[in-house]
């Protein structure tokens, strides 16, 4: 006779207890082990090879993952391609991070007295602290847990949780003892948001050359209109006739002025400019131009080469090109 099934709620809260009272449990194993694991991969003047099998070596290609975007260079050894050839990535100046769930990972153990011969640190992480590779180790992390998440307590659930938490634990002590700041961090996620802010610049961004909108003083609304249509930036550079900047008429402003005047069509664009535009220079962050457009509620900026503020623009940058960039 089968036992009625549980409910997928049910069976999916208790997973998620079971999992949580094993990352909790954790937190007393923070310990003097867990601070001399920190400060022998701090001290390592090579890289960090996580290993492990099955499950575990899944947790740590995340480990060596995390390791490595938060300033420990880090890399994945599979144990059995190690065993065949792919050992000689390592040297005695690396240190290796062992993950295992029994502590007995044949192919690893193996592994370890070719370890011992490089001269190679071994820090293990395991969910047996009275195991073989507990024992060989320099110094042994225990992340074991009291059962599975799963109903016959045979995959490999709670013990990988806690596995991959303590690998996040090491990797942001890690992170904080070396100092690792944002700046570093950007530097190695270029493409993502908090790169593009650190390190996006004007100049890589803005329109230049044929593309800017440039009108006379003495121009009409019509060619105004025409030039800022062409150009689609929605703004127009006026020109002084001794090639100075003289200001800037934007299609809101026309917009505004046929609402209070239907008859504007023979007024000049320096009738209908605003004198002193905002600008920036070439080298400005991106970021800090968003900020000064929503701060004066504007949607583009003059760019110049440098930080002198004459003749034509090189360039303009516009709130579009900055929220196009992926910036925000």
């Amino acid at each position: 006779m089968t036992n009625k099934k549980r409910k997928p709620t049910d069976v999916g809260r208790e997973v998620i207890e079971i999992e949580a009272e094993a990352v909790a449990r954790l937190v007393d194993r923070i310990d003097r082990d867990f601070e001399r694991a920190v400060e022998l991969i701090a001290q390592c003047s090579g890289r960090v090879v996580v290993t492990g099998m099955g499950k575990s070596g899944l947790i740590s290609q995340k480990i060596a993952s995390t390791l490595a975007s938060t300033g420990t260079p880090a890399n994945f050894l599979h144990p059995a391609e190690a065993l065949h050839g792919d050992l000689g990535m390592v040297t005695g100046d690396d240190l290796v991070l062992v993950v295992s769930r029994s502590g007995e990972t044949g192919e690893i153990v193996q592994l370890m007295y070719a370890f011992f011969h490089l001269g190679t640190k071994v820090v293990a992480l395991v969910g047996r602290k009275e195991s073989t590779l507990a024992s060989m180790a320099d110094v042994a992390l225990d992340a074991s847990v009291d059962r599975e998440a799963c109903s016959l307590d045979l995959a490999p659930t709670a013990s990988t949780t806690a596995a991959l938490a303590m690998g996040d634990a090491l990797a942001i002590a890690l992170m904080e003892r070396k100092g690792f700041e944002r700046d570093d961090y950007a530097l190695l996620h270029p493409s993502g948001a908090l790169g593009k802010r650190l390190h996006l610049r004007v100049r890589q961004i803005m329109h230049a050359r044929d593309q800017l909108p440039v009108v006379k003083v003495d121009s009409d609304v019509k060619s105004t209109l025409l030039e800022i249509s062409q150009k689609r930036l929605g703004v127009a550079i006026v020109m002084a006739d001794n090639g100075e900047l003289a200001g800037i008429i934007t299609d809101g402003d026309l917009r505004r002025a046929f609402e209070q005047d239907g008859h504007i069509m023979d007024r000049t664009a320096e009738s209908l400019m605003t004198k002193d535009p905002k600008w920036v220079s070439e080298d400005t962050p991106a970021i800090q131009a968003l900020e000064i457009m929503e701060e004066f509620s504007i949607t583009s900026l003059f760019v110049y080469k440098d930080d002198r503020f004459s003749g034509i623009p090189a360039g303009i940058v516009h709130i579009h090109d900055i929220l196009k960039s992926g910036l925000t």
